[in-house]
């Protein structure tokens, strides 16, 4: 009950957030926006509607189209968010920000935005409309959600040159793009670290150094060549950025001619880094 609590919550100020970006930048400035909101940008500036209005009722038929795509929670989720989301587009409809760069509203606009979708799609929500394209994409593509909405998103916002013009047009672009770098730091996670897996004859020694030195555990995986037939012993280490330097230190002191791969991973728990329950 305590996280149903927590992700309701989060999807509530996510729903802000979005929503702040909408009416604090994006239509002050008469920018563009992907999706089912960008398609409310273009109708607003034609016909004056509005966009929490349009949004609520766009969001709800593709909803309707969209919910076998996505799990019970899911749904639950996304109502909440579209309701919060058009709610809220209408509440905060006449705030302003007396600003008139345009590139820092278009920054401002795309880390709004980003936080708040992210927010949402974080806990398991969406925000309907094109999110529910990207989850699809994602569900039997395994596209990266947040590449698949910016994709489904840019084919609107270019719809939209055609009443914004190609000024505006550019301004969305980077907002869009800071957009999806900010969302997808919100939903793959605050917690970055490095996993190194090394193919090296002397892998005892290293395993050694890296547990004397760095204080880090290390999983040994059995392996074999395939083209010399030899059986091989892998160490596999989860570090932090900062330590990667150290390792490659101690790998090469060791054995100049081992194998190094190094990959960024995300949300690493357990013993040594955040515990499972947080």
């Amino acid at each position: 009950m305590k996280k149903r609590i927590s992700d309701i919550v989060s999807i509530i100020v996510g729903a802000l957030l979005f929503s702040l970006a909408v009416n604090l930048f994006v239509i002050p400035n008469e920018f563009g926006e992907g999706g089912v909101t960008g398609l409310t940008m273009i109708t607003y500036y034609l016909y004056q509607w509005s966009p929490g209005i349009v949004s609520l009722i766009l969001n709800a038929l593709l909803l309707i189209v969209g919910y076998k795509f996505l799990d019970k929670t899911t749904t639950v989720y996304t109502i909440i968010a579209v309701f919060f989301n058009s709610l809220f587009l209408i509440l905060t409809k006449n705030w302003h920000i007396a600003s008139d760069e345009l590139i820092i509203n278009a920054i401002f606009g795309g880390i709004l935005s980003g936080v708040g979708i992210g927010m949402i799609i974080r806990v398991g929500g969406t925000t309907a409309g094109s999110t529910i394209i990207a989850r699809i994409l994602h569900k039997f593509l395994d596209w990266n959600v947040s590449y698949a909405l910016l994709l489904v998103d840019l084919v609107v916002v270019f719809a939209s040159y055609f009443i914004i013009g190609v000024q505006s047009l550019m301004f969305t672009i980077v907002m869009l793009y800071i957009a999806t770098k900010v969302m997808d730091f919100i939903i793959e996670g605050v917690n970055p670290k490095k996993a190194v897996t090394i193919v090296s004859k002397q892998q005892d020694k290293i395993a050694e150094q890296v547990n004397g030195i760095m204080d880090r555990g290390v999983t040994v995986i059995y392996g074999r060549g395939y083209y010399t037939k030899e059986p091989k012993e892998l160490l596999y280490i989860v570090i932090s950025k900062q330590e990667v330097t150290i390792l490659k230190k101690i790998v090469r002191s060791i054995d100049k001619e081992a194998f190094i791969a190094i990959h960024d991973v995300r949300d690493v728990f357990g013993e040594g880094f955040v515990e499972l329950a947080k």
